[in-house]
């Protein structure tokens, strides 16, 4: 294997209950299979993340935790190769916080629920994503994770590391559906590139070159991702 994909669904805010399996990882088995065909040529392995609780449960960070022992797991099992967290809400939150990992080079965060901004709080930490790309995909019409909370984390990560960019996606809500093969399409762009070197699209290329707010505001056009190699 030369590249690893590990993929982190959702969660709760709060919950000390074990998830159910096939229910908890239905949300991204479907991007796992799409990425598991895509790299088949390069080796690229992918990886559903079972966390051991449904909770990120406050300053526990349990998925957070969960996703960097994961990160441990690639390691021992493949060795020395570029592991991409690909996360989506709950889960979003902890590839962006576990991207620190030191085998970690790539971070997909997808509809990412980040908790509100509070001038009394720390804010979501954004240090440790230095050195890796960094894409963010989010829909306009969210009413479970506020956009505007996944752009204000992109702009302060994004004053530490140039590899960063953000894609909104327009009229879409919470689960990215009415999107899904252009959201799919851009997560595969995405990752081929940060993990084998695969050229960008040029949509890609242009949000990762551009200065804020032009690269973390950037639409995915309608039909993204039909002229991309399969």
């Amino acid at each position: 294997m030369s590249g690893v994909v590990l993929l982190l669904p959702g969660g709760d805010e709060e919950s000390a209950r074990r998830p159910s399996p096939m229910l908890a990882t239905a949300s991204v088995r479907a991007l796992g299979r799409r990425l598991a065909r895509a790299g088949r040529e390069e080796g690229l392995a992918t990886h559903v993340v079972h966390y051991r609780y449904r909770g990120w449960n406050g300053s526990e960070a349990h998925l957070a935790r969960d996703a960097s022992w994961a990160a441990d797991e690639a390691v021992r099992r493949y060795g020395d190769v570029p592991v991409c967290l690909a996360g989506l809400d709950m889960g979003a939150r902890a590839a962006l916080r576990a991207g620190g990992h030191e085998a970690v080079n790539s971070v997909l965060a997808m509809a990412p629920w980040l908790p509100e901004e509070d001038v009394a709080a720390s804010p979501e930490p954004v240090k440790q994503l230095a050195g890796r790309r960094v894409l963010i995909v989010h829909g306009t019409n969210d009413d479970v994770s506020d956009p505007e909370l996944s752009f204000r984390l992109a702009a302060r990560a994004k004053k530490a590391n140039r590899d960063v960019c953000r894609f909104e996606v327009h009229s879409d809500g919470h689960g990215l559906h009415q999107y899904r093969s252009e959201v799919q399409a851009l997560a595969e762009d995405f990752v081929m590139g940060a993990l084998f070197g695969r050229s960008f699209s040029r949509p890609v290329e242009d949000a990762l070159a551009a200065p804020p707010p032009l690269g973390l505001r950037m639409p995915l056009a309608a039909g993204f991702g039909k002229s991309l190699r399969r």
